[in-house]
């Protein structure tokens, strides 16, 4: 037997499978398996001039169960592998499946780790590919429920702090310090930016900024189901500005779709038990600058992905949102305004509302951006409409929001308009994609 001190080495040929479909395979290709322990500080060897062989050092910290094939020829002329003590191991045969293959590795020169795996391993399916509906059903789940739970705690937190201006820069704060993170951790990686990307990329937060900040405005002093009758206009704004900005024509069918939205819109504003004209002069300025920021978003195609996009955008649009917050409204918050939102619910409650509303609202804008990346246009288009519908109902059952029948009418008109129009626009997008024909490939 080798000595303790030498070097062992263990030889560890491939089994080859009998795809001739004899029962008995050939001598050169048969073996036979042998199975023993090798434990600490002990050498181990076995030697055949016809197989190769993978090194193991001696030194072993732990017992490693090895693995010794030896030939036909060899088992028929009474050799066996030696044990530890120096005595001989019983032979031991091991069945070969038809698929069984073989393969051995090493982790580096010194031998540090052997491995044999047999078996031909079948990819799996995630369950992502096995059920994508599911998947897609819930991110829009996730998109309206987190979107719900903005909308509800924003106006909660104006009914005890009315100040839009600074709760709008909270929002991007969060938002902002969460895509620091987020980018440190590598999810995602920080897109590089550049002056030209930053170029065009500035107008686009200048309207994101602008309406979102009037939208909080809206919310701050009318109902929330208000606001969003209002901005249930946004198609009609959008419309007008690819006409007679971009020079687009419009198609009459969309046009037409448009004037239950007009109409809805006017009956629920008439009736409206909280209308002011800030709360709806704010809504429709937050549709002309979301509108704007599609425009100039076609405009800005960077081809970045659309996670570092928004963050980058959040955080152009936090250093406008800044100067009109402090101005507007930080007089009145060093006065009484931080003051008198503690003396109603607490530093605690106060601080949690804003790191959550902050949290929510980037969460439930990031998880939209994609939802819609994940779905065809129509789906898009209804999912949106379902959005809307969703947080109006909702935000009437939490506030017990007093409406008019005329209001309500005049809500599901619009709604029923926005629909209509989604679905037409969607079907004239999918239209055009498939007219396009499709580039030739380089040969």
């Amino acid at each position: 037997m080798a000595s303790a001190t030498a070097m062992a080495s263990l030889r560890i040929p491939c089994v080859r499978q009998n795809f001739g479909g004899s029962s008995n395979p050939k001598p050169d290709s048969a073996r036979l398996s042998m199975a023993f322990i090798a434990p600490t500080r002990v050498g181990v060897s076995y030697s055949s001039p016809k197989l190769g062989f993978l090194r193991r050092s001696e030194f072993e910290t732990r017992p490693v169960l090895l693995h010794a094939v030896v030939p036909q020829s060899d088992f028929f002329a009474g050799k066996s592998p030696i044990g530890l003590n120096g005595s001989t191991l019983p032979l031991r045969r091991r069945p070969i499946e038809p698929s069984t293959v073989c393969s051995a590795g090493t982790a580096d020169a010194e031998g540090d780790e052997v491995f044999i795996s047999s078996g031909l391993d079948k990819p799996s399916q995630s369950f992502a590919d096995k059920y994508p509906w599911l998947i897609t059903g819930f991110f829009f789940f996730m998109w309206y429920l987190l979107n719900v739970i903005f909308n509800i705690l924003n106006k909660k937190i104006y009914n005890y702090f009315p100040y839009p201006y600074f709760v709008s820069v909270i929002h991007l704060v969060v938002g902002v310090a969460y895509c620091l993170v987020s980018w440190s951790l590598g999810l995602p990686k920080r897109a590089p930016i550049d002056k030209e990307l930053l170029l065009l990329l500035t107008p686009v937060a200048i309207c994101h900024a602008l309406g979102h900040v009037m939208t909080n405005v809206s919310f701050a002093t009318v109902a929330v189901s208000f606001t969003h009758t209002i901005k249930a206009l946004e198609p009609f704004f959008n419309a007008s500005a690819s006409q007679f900005v971009l020079g687009q024509q419009i198609p009459f069918t969309l046009w037409l779709s448009l004037a239950p939205v007009v109409l809805g819109v006017s009956m629920a504003s008439l009736t409206e038990l909280s209308f002011n004209w800030t709360g709806f002069i704010s809504a429709m300025i937050s549709n002309i600058a979301f509108t704007y920021r599609s425009i100039y978003s076609k405009k800005a195609m960077t081809g970045m992905d659309s996670t570092n996009v928004y963050a980058y955008i959040s955080i152009i649009a936090l250093f406008f949102c800044l100067p009109p917050a402090i101005i507007i409204e930080g007089p009145k918050l060093m006065q009484s305004g931080f003051a008198d939102a503690i003396a109603k619910v607490g530093l605690v409650k106060f601080l949690s509302d804003l790191f959550w509303v902050g949290m929510f609202y980037h969460l439930y804008n990031q998880l939209a951006t994609n939802t819609l990346e994940r779905v065809a246009p129509l789906t898009h288009a209804v999912g949106n409409v379902l959005k809307r519908v969703f947080v109006i109902g909702f935000s009437i059952i939490v506030f017990g929001n007093r409406i008019s029948t005329q209001t309500a009418i005049g809500t599901s008109i619009a709604i029923a308009g926005v629909a209509i129009y989604s679905f037409i626009k969607a079907q004239l997008e999918e239209e055009k994609r498939k007219a396009v024909p499709p580039s030739p490939r380089a040969s």
